[in-house]
């Protein structure tokens, strides 16, 4: 039994039966009612009732989602990369994104929905929004985390911008740019699901307005679950490309022993 706990995938269905138990306890014990919190056998039943709904549903959410996630990465890299590597272009642009983080995403998606219509464009500019911010703040973070000696050891030595960056700066960055990204991915679904909200009669934000609209928490649930099932896949697919990008990081080792 003790092997078979030790398995770590098992351990998060571990927890996750505890949770299904403990729901179902509380709603016994105190009386809720099904029209507050559902039961778990109803989400359930509703989930494999509703599958190719819900399965359907998802694929405009995951498009937005990995549409704005890549607009992120493609636009957060060189804007951090600028703004650690210029006083000046920090000085002018790092305020400007802390302030647009203060601007509630909701407040301002309607106008998206105005501005390019009905369809997936609106969906991936709310997803990008998200999961923008993560990505530039990790980025900065792991360009400025490079030692001043080892660039100077590397410059003495005769090597050239390019190799600089591809042997000491990039290497030295990946690891918070990969916390940034994996911060990144779960952002984008909330971002997707907030561009559906808005504007769209697709997707799972729909499913969810939808079910608030008749009083169908059972489906709403079945959503969520849905969401997050796809947000802990897409962290564990960054994990996984992670693992094999840095073997050699400290994170990346299995074999260290927890500090008592």
């Amino acid at each position: 039994m003790r092997r078979l706990l030790s398995a770590a995938w098992l351990r998060p269905l571990v927890s996750l039966a505890i949770l299904l138990v403990l729901w179902d306890l509380v709603i016994r014990i105190f009386g809720i009612q099904p029209f507050l919190v559902p039961t778990p056998q109803s989400v359930l039943g509703q989930l494999f009732k509703e599958w190719p709904m819900l399965m359907k549903e998802a694929a405009p959410t995951l498009a937005a989602t990995l549409g704005g996630f890549a607009l992120s990465v493609v636009v957060g890299v060189p804007v951090a990369m600028a703004i650690a590597y210029s006083r000046l272009v920090e000085s002018f642009v790092y305020p400007l994104l802390v302030f647009s983080q203060s601007i509630p995403k909701v407040a301002v998606a309607p106008l998206f929905v105005v501005w390019f219509g009905f369809g997936l464009v609106p969906k991936v500019i709310a997803a990008f929004l998200l999961g923008f911010f993560p990505v530039v703040v990790a980025t900065v973070s792991g360009f400025k985390s490079v030692e001043p000696d080892v660039i100077d050891l590397a410059r003495s030595m005769g090597a050239s911008r390019v190799g600089v960056f591809l042997r000491f700066r990039l290497p030295y960055a990946l690891p918070a740019i990969f916390s940034g990204l994996k911060v990144s991915i779960t952002l984008a679904v909330v971002g997707a699901v907030v561009g559906e909200f808005v504007g769209s009669n697709s997707g799972l934000g729909y499913v969810l307005q939808k079910a608030n609209g008749t009083f169908d928490l059972p489906l709403m649930f079945a959503a969520l679950v849905v969401l997050s099932v796809m947000g802990v896949v897409l962290f564990w697919v960054l994990e996984v490309i992670e693992r094999y990008a840095l073997p050699w990081h400290a994170s990346q080792r299995h074999d260290l022993q927890p500090v008592a």
